[in-house]
């Protein structure tokens, strides 16, 4: 009934008032009261809707071919889970991100906003439950405890295609840069100290290499959330639900989501374990550790303009300072590296989350939603910011770059095979303590000839192993 611009409705604590044009109901109405936590409702991962909504139109079609749901009820149900998957009403899913309640009120929502729009696409209004029920009906031959769970994996297949679409886009970035660079000798640097040369081109290349490596990790993480609990209900025995619900309702969301999903073997164990999470945190803690050093990188090599290296230039993006005029800062790579920082802290709350459940559930399983989806989806967005505002602008300091090689005592290196270690390190010495060039220094001792020299320094020779005979001469 309705009294005002608020409905009645009804639960075990009793009768709340509920906004008459809301389509969520008292159990999301009391779940916003208990959680003032964020600020932020689940409606900012539209993923996890659409996940809700394809298992809830899944379960019906189970259900009604199962006949456990009639067909008028059935496709009011499935109309109502379309529209969400289309992108309507996400704005009626106000549950803050984090809750107490397993997510208990998360599939509340879901139920209530769903019985409510498929009430009015059966002529009824919102609240006029005896028609159709969020629980009777929409919730039917399910609990939290499996609907959740699955929700979560779902939603994050999804959130990993997009993040290893765009991990593909800063990787060909790179390549191409690789590419564009692969003629630019420059010196290589091991504990920041010049090392051995090498070219521009290799240094990029390692960064595509990376990326290339961590995609694959992702995708093997996304085949570990394919195996869920639907059918599972409370704790994994499947009370409540038909015999058959769960190979049913499996062959409906496989239909609906396009996911190989396949049924845990043991559905009690699948409903407390949090391992393919856990796993999965792990892999995007490896992606983010690897993307923060790259940037790292991306920053020591444009330090300057004047007293850094200087080796590259990244394309400026804004003004760097409000007091030094003329200064432009590597802005992408550093939100990069936040956003790096923020995916190692959810890993830990992942991990804690996940030792922290007890026996037959994990109550701690929003905060492990929350935290994964916010890691994939800062991670996308940081890889195609950095492709697109920092990677596909970089350019290079070549005569700067060639300078410090000519410059280097670290090429003596190259110079072992053809005078030994022990002149090698007199040469890098005299050269340390008198500014003087390696190059010079060899020629004066005698050491080499000209066109050894020259040979031997050639930047191909440089830059990738050269076959030696036993008295170091190259072929």
């Amino acid at each position: 009934m309705t009294a005002g611009p608020f409905r009645i409705e009804h639960d075990l604590l009793g009768d709340r008032e509920v906004p008459v044009d809301a389509y969520y109901g008292v159990h999301t109405l009391r779940a916003v009261e208990n959680f003032p936590i964020t600020g932020t409702p689940i409606s900012i991962y539209p993923e996890l809707i659409k996940a809700l909504a394809a298992i809830k139109q899944a379960a019906a079609q189970a259900n009604h071919e199962l006949e456990l749901l009639d067909q008028a009820r059935c496709d009011a149900i499935v109309a109502a889970c379309q529209e969400l998957m289309a992108g309507k009403l996400h704005d009626q899913f106000v549950v803050d991100v984090i809750q107490g309640g397993a997510g208990t009120s998360t599939n509340m929502n879901a139920n209530e906003v769903i019985a409510n729009r498929a009430l009015e696409l059966l002529g009824h209004r919102k609240g006029e439950y005896q028609h159709l029920h969020p629980n009777e009906h929409v919730n039917i031959g399910q609990s939290t405890n499996d609907v959740y769970p699955t929700a979560l994996k779902v939603a994050t297949w999804f959130g990993i295609r997009g993040l290893v679409e765009a991990m593909a886009v800063l990787r060909e970035a790179f390549e191409a840069k690789a590419d564009e660079f692969a003629h630019i000798i420059k010196m290589g640097r091991t504990q920041l100290q010049d090392a051995v040369p090498m070219t521009l081109g290799q240094e990029f290349s390692t960064y595509a290499v990376m990326l290339g490596e961590d995609e694959a990790r992702l995708r093997e993480a996304a085949m570990l959330i394919c195996e869920i609990n639907l059918g599972a209900t409370a704790i994994g025995t499947g009370i409540t639900a038909h015999p058959s619900y769960a190979p049913v309702v499996l062959r409906r969301l496989r239909d609906i989501t396009g996911i190989p999903l396949e049924t845990a073997p043991n559905l009690i164990e699948a409903t407390q374990d949090c391992g393919a999470f856990v796993q999965l945190s792990g892999v995007l803690k490896r992606v983010a550790v690897k993307l923060s050093k790259t940037c790292n990188d991306l920053r020591l090599l444009s330090s300057g303009p004047r007293a850094g290296l200087c080796e590259i230039n990244l394309p400026p993006m804004q003004a760097g300072s409000s007091i030094m005029p003329g200064k432009v800062n590597p802005v992408i790579p550093e939100v990069v590296n936040q956003i790096a920082f923020e995916v190692i802290g959810n890993d830990v709350t992942v991990s804690f989350a996940a030792e922290a459940g007890q026996l037959q559930l994990n109550a701690f399983e929003p905060i492990i939603a929350h935290s994964l989806f916010k890691s994939v989806s800062h991670l996308r967005n940081g890889c195609l910011t950095l492709a697109e505002r920092c990677v596909k602008g970089i350019t290079a300091n070549e005569d700067r770059l060639r300078a410090t090689v000519e410059n280097s005592i670290g090429i003596v290196t190259a110079l072992n095979p053809y005078i030994g270690y022990a002149n090698a390190t007199a040469v890098a010495q005299e050269a340390h303590a008198t500014g003087g060039s390696v190059y010079e220094i060899v020629l004066r001792k005698g050491l080499l000839s000209k066109e050894e020299l020259d040979h031997i320094l050639r930047p191909e020779t440089l830059t990738q192993p050269v076959p030696l005979d036993l008295h170091g001469k190259s072929h």
